[in-house]
């Protein structure tokens, strides 16, 4: 049977959870697809037409999207009206980005941390890791290299969860004047996301495989005070291990108290308190395995849903709109996606098709967060990371 035609692995029948320990021989480095399964299917999306270069002392207008082409090497610049405007070569299969205040992305790649001028659609440098052992430079769900990327509120410095197959993570801490490596920092297996909290004192990396957020103390001149501190968080047990679906993806910092929000499979909410590791959880209602998360300035929290894990047991792709008061509205999507940002006036959401399994598309959905209604641009070669530009 091929690989991507094997029956995948399910959480549950609701209120029943069983264990998932005889995948793990089979999943050995676990997740959401099995190592070295096929890329993509065929594209729900028409691919991206060839992008034009930025016209000479041209800028790039502000609510311009950028996103991460992870089945490349460059990131591409959205018109969120007409689509794909522009690309820049960064290096191969860019995951995570981030946007600093000063128009400068900086883009976690297999290669090394990319800086783009966005104002000018340029790279301008490419970090080298300073970790050893991430493999050779490829594409693909469990390539080596950098996966979540966040920079301080100053801008100083970057932070990227490294990925290094077969065994634990590093934090690579960036400073952003010197375009250097400063500082690596231990962290769990497959560090999905990285998160800063509000007053940029602690970092916060989401390790997949690991089932665990390590909060990293950090300083103005990077990693300072207390040694970090791991926390579990496994709403569901850690049963199952690497060849479990149920483990963490990405978090968000709540706005209103700096708890860390994890989203599990469209059923639980896990509230993290970085400061005593206490975990509470949530019910959520959407029934669909959970990748991308984003919050708005008011406290809205936006989840992506990529669908069923296995036939029948969950319900197809989704996005999750969560009102502080815990009430949920859940949008249907047409076909699996991965990641969110919002735009700056807190109505629409856009949601990347990239994902990091099979079944990707080139594009971008388009979402009223008023209404639901949602729409399709073409961009990109499965885009993953996106940010909306100042």
């Amino acid at each position: 049977m091929p690989q991507h035609d094997r029956p995948h692995p399910r959480r549950r029948v609701r209120g029943s959870r069983t264990a998932l320990a005889a995948l793990a021989g089979a999943l050995l480095l676990g997740a959401c697809s099995a190592p070295g399964a096929p890329g993509a299917a065929a594209s729900a999306a028409p691919a991206a037409a060839a992008a034009s270069p930025l016209p000479t002392a041209a800028t790039t207008p502000g609510g311009t999207l950028l996103v991460a082409d992870f089945g490349a090497d460059t990131v591409t610049f959205v018109d969120p009206e007409r689509g794909a405007v522009g690309s820049v070569q960064v290096g191969q299969a860019p995951y995570g980005l981030a946007v600093g205040a000063d128009g400068r992305a900086w883009v976690a790649t297999a290669e090394g941390v990319a800086v783009v001028d966005t104002k000018t659609r340029t790279r301008t440098a490419l970090i080298p890791y300073r970790t050893t052992g991430t493999g050779p430079v490829t594409g693909g769900e469990y390539r080596g290299g950098g996966m979540g990327i966040a920079l301080s509120p100053d801008g100083a410095h970057a932070y990227v969860g490294v990925n290094v197959p077969g065994t634990t993570g590093v934090l690579e801490v960036v400073d952003t004047a010197g375009s250097a490596v400063t500082a690596v920092v231990p962290v769990g297996r497959r560090p999905f996301d990285v998160d800063v909290s509000r007053d940029g004192s602690q970092v916060y990396v989401t390790g997949h495989d690991s089932f665990d957020v390590t909060v990293v103390p950090v300083g103005p001149a990077g990693p300072a005070g207390p040694a970090p501190r791991r926390i579990e968080v496994a709403p569901y047990g850690t049963e199952g291990g690497l060849g479990s679906w149920l483990k963490p993806h990405y978090a968000v910092v709540r706005p209103a108290d700096g708890m860390l929000l994890l989203p599990f499979e469209g059923e639980r909410l896990a509230v993290v308190d970085p400061r005593t590791g206490r975990t509470t959880v949530e019910e959520m209602t959407a029934d669909t395995h959970q990748h991308g998360a984003a919050v708005t300035a008011d406290g809205r929290l936006l989840v992506v849903g990529t669908g069923a894990v296995e036939p029948g047991k969950g319900k197809g792709p989704s996005l999750t709109v969560r009102s502080p008061d815990g009430s949920e509205r859940v949008y249907p999507l047409d076909g699996p996606h991965e990641d969110v940002a919002v735009s700056r006036d807190g109505r629409t959401a856009y949601v990347t098709g990239g994902y990091t399994r099979d079944g990707y598309w080139n594009g971008i959905t388009v979402v009223d967060l008023d209404s639901g209604s949602s729409r399709r641009l073409a961009a990109g070669s499965r885009p993953l990371g996106i940010a909306v530009l100042e």
